[in-house]
């Protein structure tokens, strides 16, 4: 249960950020907030999915 939730935070987060992009490149948010609002969302969504099933040891 606690995976799906994560997931689902991850996928929401990306979403609400690509739209917010979106409307920057509308002129309608500064574009200096979304971008990196959008980067951050995808390197969590990257480190998440790079530490998922790492070995931790014996």
């Amino acid at each position: 249960m606690k995976k799906y939730v994560t997931w689902s935070l991850i996928i929401l987060s990306i979403v609400f950020s690509f739209f917010l992009h979106l409307l920057a490149l509308m002129n309608i948010v500064p574009l200096i907030i979304s971008s990196p609002i959008l980067f951050l969302s995808l390197l969590v969504c990257l480190a998440f999915l790079n530490n998922h099933r790492r070995f931790k040891g014996f």
